[in-house]
């Protein structure tokens, strides 16, 4: 029997939203303060992923001030298609409220914004066979809404409240058979995290809840999968049904710590007696009956190309003059915008962090500027591999304190920087270097220099103060590169997982 492995879309990818069309998957996830947001997947199989593009990908469509906060910004997409349309509907709660885009192709471009004048987050969009669009947020309250303009034609009006637990969120609406489904998460995103159901005839209720409900939770359970939730349903064209939906990876000693923020997952799901069924979501599963593996993703960008690649994200904005791709043709060349990493504002440039163990590495000029490579988690929680004025540092920053905890003198001409992860060989060290601890983190983050000469080790930190457990939030680690003062160019990004290229999810 073939299986997969969970979760299919690693890293900060939370809140999925899936939709099929023809013999074709699309999924979109959760963005956050970053830029462009909203990014989009394709797939053939429900298992392999590429990402194609990002919905919100102009500063038109996304407005994220740099007084937002730290997981402010754009929460929990809808995507749907309905009449030969792709409709992607969600929050920004830093600007604005709920609104939807609209496509006639995957890819884009997807219009201008087209604000919806319903209260509340995460949105959800539902036809009914009369054509009526239904927009549920979480709450849960249910609207009629005219798509064009936005605005409400009925209601909006409560239907239900979850079975009790708090912060009953993420709505989705479905219409199979004679029955309305109506599914959301609660319990908060956090441990206590599930999915319950009900029913009704009609959008607008009564719903009765199901009788064997929350539908799934890993809460109180020892599974490696944690946080089960905020999940969406999709029907294969053979008639199986599967659930995409977020959870979490924790490692360590306790309390555990996840650092790659809230991942998706794929599990299968049963109709009995008129309601959905789910059992526990496991690392592995036998795979959908179809499976139609892509190629493994490149792992260096050379910067060669006329634009960023869709994975490149950065907090909040991106402004032209604060990057380019032509003015040193083959190297990606950032310019300071900000004169640190610990305020919004500065240039960074960078990708999710998907697999546990991974090494990044960047090709660096930094003659004329301050740049680096930081892994991060926020402005308050990050480590950097900093080069200025002939120098190498390693920087920590914990929340309030800010540290340089490695310096090394650098040769002149361009430099490579290395930051690796691993879950293996912990700090702090056992033996006679002890500092009185258990090695309890989930990893160990390790600085580095290369050059032809050989490889300088710089520092090794303890992986738990980059993690939502430290810092808080709704995101997990993102690395990049980054300038604070003047310009820097940067020859090649790889990122490589541990044992070599492979698919986000393993």
């Amino acid at each position: 029997m073939r299986t997969y492995d969970n979760p299919v879309i690693g890293g900060f990818h939370p809140d999925p939203s899936v939709c099929r069309v023809g013999e074709d998957y699309y999924v979109v996830c959760s963005s956050f303060e970053y830029f462009p947001g909203v990014p989009l997947f394709h797939s053939r199989d429900l298992v392999h992923w590429r990402q194609i593009g990002n919905v919100l990908d102009r500063p038109g469509q996304l407005e994220i001030p740099d007084g937002a906060p730290a997981s402010d910004g754009v929460y929990a997409p809808t995507l749907r298609y309905h009449d030969g349309r792709f409709y992607m509907i969600t929050t920004n709660v830093s600007a604005g409220g709920n609104f939807l885009v609209t496509s006639d192709r995957p890819g884009g471009p997807w219009s201008d914004p087209v604000w919806v004048d319903v209260p509340g987050i995460d949105p959800d969009l539902a036809w009914d066979e009369d054509g009526n669009c239904w927009c549920a947020v979480a709450g849960v309250a249910v609207a009629r809404i005219d798509t064009e303009s936005g605005k409400v034609l009925e209601g909006p009006f409560r239907v239900w409240s979850g079975t009790g637990l708090r912060d009953p969120e993420a709505p989705h609406l479905y219409r199979v058979g004679e029955w309305w489904y109506l599914m959301l998460a609660e319990g908060g995103t956090a441990d206590a995290h599930s999915v319950s159901v009900a029913r009704a005839r009609s959008p607008r209720g009564p719903f009765e809840p199901a009788p064997a409900n929350p539908l799934l939770s890993h809460r109180g359970t020892g599974l490696p999968i944690q946080c089960t939730g905020h999940a969406d349903l999709v029907q294969a064209p053979d008639g199986t049904w599967w659930m995409l939906l977020l959870g979490t990876r924790p490692r360590g000693h306790f309390p555990a710590f996840h650092v790659l923020g809230r991942e998706t997952f794929l599990t299968p799901v049963e109709w009995a007696h008129g309601w959905p069924r789910v059992g526990p979501v496991r690392e592995s599963h036998p795979a959908p009956s179809s499976l139609s593996p892509l190629q493994p993703e490149p792992t260096r960008d050379d910067f060669d190309t006329a634009d960023l690649a869709p994975h490149w994200i950065s907090p909040r904005r991106r402004p032209q003059g604060s990057w380019s791709l032509g003015e040193r043709p083959g190297w990606l060349t950032l310019n300071a915008t900000g004169d640190s990493l610990d305020r919004p504002g500065h240039t960074f440039v960078g990708r999710r962090q998907q697999h546990h163990d991974c090494r990044a590495a960047a090709r660096l000029d930094a003659r004329t500027g301050r740049a680096g490579l930081s892994v991060r988690m926020d402005e308050a929680h990050h480590y950097d591999l900093e080069v200025s004025g002939g120098e190498a540092s390693v920087i920590a920053r914990i929340g309030p304190l800010r540290q340089r905890v490695a310096v090394h003198a650098l040769p002149s001409g361009p430099v490579t920087l290395v930051a690796r992860t691993r879950t293996s060989d912990l700090v702090p060290p056992t033996g006679r270097d002890a500092l009185g601890v258990r090695a309890g983190g989930p990893d160990t983050v390790a600085f580095s220099l290369e050059s032809p000469d050989g490889t300088v080790p710089l520092a090794e930190l303890d992986g738990r103060y980059l993690s939502t457990q430290v810092a808080g939030g709704f995101t997990g680690r993102v690395i990049g590169m980054y300038v604070t003062e003047g310009s820097a160019a940067f020859d090649w990004f790889e990122y490589v997982p541990a044992g070599g290229p492979g698919r986000s999810g393993s």
